[in-house]
């Protein structure tokens, strides 16, 4: 990014500074001790990972200006929540709750209308699962969170499913260096006249079957939409580590599933 200047909310990209490992665990021991000054500089030193993020919903039609702001502020939300004692980096604890907030977003100010019951229930489950989450360090199933809230598997599905944001029937949502995937394609394929819940929480559970390591990976490549490389530095492996258990976690996930 040095040299290409963005202007986003009146910041400068090509200004951002950037922290180092080291710097950025020196940095959160402050913070957690109440030092505001090392907050403010934590903080300025993780918007260029917020502005990474933000420009994934770049085909949202929300400003970029606000979906910055408000990628900021699960940013901050990460700084508070943030657990020093456990050994990952920051950006792996800070990118999903980034992207929520976002969603979040833009899923209240949906043009399309989603009865109150289902908000609740959506909210109710995704509050949930980041419980789950942070209490169990992996993603819970379906059923746990269903479990969890005393709701019905299916009723979960239905509500996260009214809440999710609309998209293009071209938008891409696969590449494997080959032939791009659309949305379109997916829904002009004869399996998708299945019942589309079961096919979710079958897809959940053939996830839940992974290592945890590979578990994580698949979260952050085709959930969270990082790159290889962003994956293999948040958990510090090498990106070939990566696409080796990305591809294994695949074949059992397809051999699952089939």
């Amino acid at each position: 990014m040095a040299g290409y200047k963005v202007e986003i909310c009146g910041v400068n990209t090509s200004d951002l500074p950037l922290l180092k490992p080291a710097q950025a665990k020196e940095l959160l021991v402050k913070i957690k001790s109440g030092d505001t000054q090392a907050r403010e500089t934590f903080i300025k030193g993780n918007l260029r990972l917020v502005l990474s993020i933000v420009q994934r919903f770049s085909q949202s039609g929300e400003n970029l200006d606000d979906l910055f702001q408000i990628g900021c502020i699960g940013m901050i939300k990460a700084i508070d929540n943030f657990d020093i004692s456990l050994n990952v980096q920051f950006s792996t604890y800070a990118v999903p709750m980034i992207i929520g907030e976002i969603k979040r977003f833009l899923r209240d100010n949906s043009t399309i209308r989603v009865s109150r019951s289902l908000k609740d229930t959506a909210y109710k489950a995704i509050t949930t699962r980041e419980t789950l989450m942070k209490k169990n360090l992996k993603e819970p199933s379906i059923t746990e969170i269903a479990e969890e809230i005393g709701i019905s598997k299916a009723d979960i599905v239905i509500a996260l499913e009214a809440v999710t944001p609309s998209i293009s029937l071209y938008e891409p949502v696969f590449n494997d260096g080959g032939d791009t995937l659309y949305v379109i394609d997916q829904v002009k394929d004869k399996k998708n006249t299945e019942d589309r819940w079961v096919r979710n929480i079958a897809l959940q559970e053939a996830i839940n079957r992974l290592s945890p390591r590979e578990r994580q990976i698949i979260i952050l490549r085709f959930f969270d939409c990082l790159t290889q490389t962003e994956v293999a530095k948040g958990l510090g492996i090498s990106q070939a580590q990566v696409s080796r258990l990305e591809k294994c976690a695949l074949r059992d996930m397809k051999r699952h599933l089939c």
